[in-house]
Formats: structure tokens, C-alpha cells, sequence
């Protein structure tokens, strides 16, 4: 944040830039997705050198064992595709559907007095986030894309990348108001929608500005998600924990089981969506060597129960070093690592009642050749997803098509499970009239209303539509 620049300016300019943003047309949008992208493409090697001096860093503080290496795999953004995929979403964002000026009731209560509830931009958002530095261009262009203003502050751990990321959309920004002359005009979007803070003391004075802040959105671990939502009045939309459960029913197909089971754990095991707690019906436990010995490929390590412990001995005779006796504490456990807690269930209603109280709310799966079981489980267990016969991976925004995510929630207000666009925006009640008085209606002698519903054409549609 520039020297003289109060954190409550920086709020008050993030409020008048949504204010901007609320009547920014798709194509304003578009225009300034395409410009951070294009820009994003020509500054790749000073973002990944910003990237290298995190690293370097954050590899001591492993090594003094201050930072995790989930946190540390997450920071990371030269690995793999990760770039050219940070790319690739800023475009998927921009193909996605405006979701403002979208209409979800037309009524007309009496001639000449029309209803529409229309949705609209939730304003200013507060995205606290560690380690993944990429969140700052997935989030900016998610906020931008529903016309909301964000105030971003990233972990110290990515300082470096966060800033060069946040300079380059900036810059963007700035050149798409500079290019047009209409960078201070109503409908424009000013580089001041897009804002990044860096240290605690800011956070906790903005935590505390419900005046200018519409949406808290922590996204981390789960002591950040409890600090934040006990240090605010701000709504806010998290979860704490990524303590996902894969439940192996008695008719089971071994393959598809072992196949589920591995991807979940494996696929990623730092990521909120890895499966945690491994349970498996007694019906199933022939089907746990051969699970086991999969997941042993993938050096996991296993902390089981007493029966599961008995099912493994003949093919694993103990002592066997990926495989430990457990503890209560291991089912209570988001692990973020490739360790798998297992427990064997007598029965679909005592997984059911395991995931209930030890779960996190967030993925749970069964496995099962049974339809009846799988829709049971996936009526009565209390998470925002439930799947059948599928990878817990599948839990997020890309794989959704929502083009990126906001983050995930486990929350039950109007967005739940990995929240895209649709999560961003809420929505105003427009009435139309003609001069029309309450008072005028009901009573002996009032007037009646119509309250009949009107077709939502196109048309219709075209007219809430920037």
C-alpha cells in the first residue's frame, strides 16, 4: 500500500470502484480480462523470478520447520502447467456467463406495476488467503467478472509473486483507462477495484469495516477461517477444515475402489479436497489389501483400526513401516499429507453417523454397486458434496466449469461447496410503477393485486443487461 495511504482510504476507494463496477458493461469486462491475460503472458519470467525469491525462502523456513510442506507445494507456480493454466483461466473466466442483470423473478402485481428480482454485484470482497500465489489473478478476475471490487491480502510466504501479480493487473487496469479516456467515468473499471494489503495490522482494522466491506472470503488454514470469522461483524464465506471421508460399501467393486481411494489421496494430498478418513464396511474388507497395497505404491501411510489392522496381516505382516495402529485423534484429522486414517463400520448408517460427527462438511464419497445405499448417503450425509462412485478431487470450481473458484464453503447461506461466479453476486428487488400507493390496495374497498407472473423473454432479459 502506497506511504500515506490509510487502510480506511484504501476501503473507501474499494467502495466507490464497486460503485464504478455496478455499471460496467461485458464488454468493459471482457476488454480488461483480455488485457491481464495478455499482459500476464508478457511478464511470465519476472513473475516466476518474484516466485523463485519466495521459494528460496520458504524451502529455510521447511527446513526450520516453521512452514509446512503443504504450504510450501502450494506456493510453488513454476511447477508443471501451473502458468499456462493461471493463463488459460483468465480466459475460461471471460467465456463464462455475465452472472449480473441475471433475473430469477418477473411478476406484475397490478398494471403498471411490475416486480423483478435481479441479481447484482455483492460490492466490496476481503480475500485473505495463504501461500498460492495464483489466487491473486483468479480472484481479481472472478471479482472483476461480477462487477465486485477486492481487497486481496496474500501470506507473507508469497510476498514477492502476490506483489509482481497484483503490479501487472494493476497495470492493466490502468492502461485500459488510459487507452479509452474514460477511466474516470461512471461504467469505467478504475484500478482501485483491484487492491492488495500486506501486513496483520490492515487486515485487522479492515475485518472491522462492515461500513465499506460487503464479503469476507478467508481462505487457508483452518486457524486463519477461526480467527477471522471470530474477529469480524462481516458475513463471511470459508471453511475451516478439508476433512473429506471415501466410504467403501459391502458391494463395492474392487477396482473402481482402489482406483477412487488412490486419486483421492493422491492426486494432490495438500489440497482441502484429498481424502482424509478412509471407511470401509466389514462386507469390504477383502477389498483392503488390495487397496492397500495401491496406496503403498504412493508411499502413503496408513493409520488403521484394530479390524482393518487384522484384514491387512496376512498380505502385510507386521511390523509393516506404512502402517500404524490408530488413534481417536487421527479420525478428527486434516492431515494435508499422504497419510490415510481407515475405520471399518459395521453397517451405511454408522458410516453415515461417522462422517456426521467427524467430518468437515465438505466432500464425502461412497463407493457402492448399490443405488439404494448410494442415495441414502448422499440424502443424509451433511456435506456440500456427496458423490457416488467418483474422486473427491472432483470438489472444485475448474472441474465444475465455473472457469476458477473463489474458494471453497461449507457454509449454509447462498453459496456452498467451491464457489464460481454464482457465489459473487446476490440481488436487488426493482418495482416499477406508475404512480401506484400501498395504501390503495386490500381492505372492503381497496384494489386487488394481479400477481401474475411475466414471461421472461428475451427482451426482458436484454433489458437488465448492460
Amino acid at each position: 500500500m502506497a506511504s500515506g495511504t490509510t487502510t480506511e482510504h484504501l476501503a473507501q476507494q474499494a467502495r466507490l470502484a464497486s460503485l464504478h463496477l455496478q455499471s460496467a458493461t461485458p464488454a468493459q469486462k471482457s476488454a480488461a480480462l483480455h488485457r491481464i491475460h495478455d499482459l500476464l503472458a508478457e511478464r511470465r519470467d519476472a513473475v516466476l523470478e518474484a516466485n523463485r525469491k519466495d521459494l528460496a525462502i520458504a524451502e529455510k523456513e521447511v527446513a526450520a520447520g516453521r512452514l509446512s510442506n503443504a504450504l510450501y507445494k502450494r506456493l510453488d507456480l513454476s511447477t508443471g502447467d501451473k502458468y499456462a493454466s493461471l493463463l488459460q483461466g483468465v480466459l475460461d473466466v471471460d467465456k463464462l456467463d455475465d452472472p449480473t442483470g441475471q433475473i430469477s423473478l418477473a411478476r406484475r402485481l397490478d398494471e403498471g406495476l411490475d416486480l423483478y428480482r435481479v441479481s447484482c454485484p455483492v460490492g466490496v470482497l476481503l480475500i485473505i488467503f495463504e501461500a498460492r500465489p495464483e489466487v491473486v489473478v483468479q480472484i481479481s478476475c472472478l471479482a472483476l467478472k461480477s462487477s465486485n471490487a477486492v481487497i486481496l491480502k496474500g501470506g507473507k510466504e508469497a510476498a514477492s509473486c502476490n506483489q509482481a501479480l497484483f503490479e501487472v493487473i494493476q497495470e492493466a487496469l490502468a492502461s485500459l483507462g488510459s487507452e479509452s479516456g474514460h477511466h474516470d467515468q461512471a461504467g469505467s473499471i478504475p484500478k482501485t477495484a483491484v487492491q492488495l494489503v500486506s501486513s496483520r495490522d490492515e487486515i485487522a482494522t479492515l475485518l472491522n469495516m462492515d461500513k465499506y466491506i460487503d464479503l469476507v472470503i478467508p481462505r487457508g488454514s483452518k486457524q486463519l477461517v477461526q480467527y477471522v470469522q471470530g474477529a469480524t461483524r462481516i458475513p463471511v464465506l470459508g471453511h475451516a477444515d478439508g476433512l473429506c471421508s471415501v466410504y467403501i460399501d459391502a458391494t463395492a467393486q474392487a477396482e473402481k475402489a482402489t482406483d477412487i481411494v488412490v486419486d483421492s489421496k493422491t492426486n494432490y494430498p495438500a489440497a482441502c479436497n484429498s481424502v482424509e478418513t478412509l471407511l470401509i464396511h466389514t462386507g469390504a474388507l477383502p477389498l483392503l489389501p488390495r487397496i492397500a497395497a495401491a496406496l503403498f505404491e504412493k508411499q502413503v501411510h496408513l493409520r488403521v483400526d484394530d479390524q482393518a489392522l487384522a484384514a491387512l496381516s496376512s498380505a502385510f505382516p507386521a511390523p509393516h513401516p506404512n502402517i500404524t495402529s490408530s488413534t481417536p485423534a487421527d479420525y478428527d484429522t486434516e492431515f494435508l499429507e499422504l497419510v490415510l486414517a481407515v475405520k471399518t463400520v459395521s453397517s451405511l448408517a454408522s458410516a453415515i453417523q461417522h462422517i456426521n460427527a467427524h467430518g468437515s462438511h465438505h466432500t464425502d464419497v461412497i463407493v457402492t454397486e448399490t443405488p439404494a445405499s448410494a442415495e441414502t448417503f448422499m440424502a443424509r450425509v451433511d456435506a456440500a458434496g456427496v458423490y457416488h462412485n467418483a474422486s473427491s478431487r472432483f470438489a472444485d470450481g475448474f472441474r465444475y466449469g465455473f472457469g476458477a473458484e473463489i474458494g471453497v464453503s461449507t457454509n449454509k447461506t447462498h453459496a456452498r461447496g467451491p464457489v464460481g461466479l454464482e457465489g459473487l453476486v446476490i440481488y436487488k428487488y426493482r418495482l416499477y410503477g406508475t404512480g401506484q400507493t400501498a395504501g390503495a390496495y386490500g381492505g372492503d374497498n381497496g384494489k386487488a393485486y394481479l400477481h401474475e407472473n411475466i414471461e421472461i423473454t428475451k427482451d426482458v432479459k436484454d433489458r437488465f443487461r448492460s
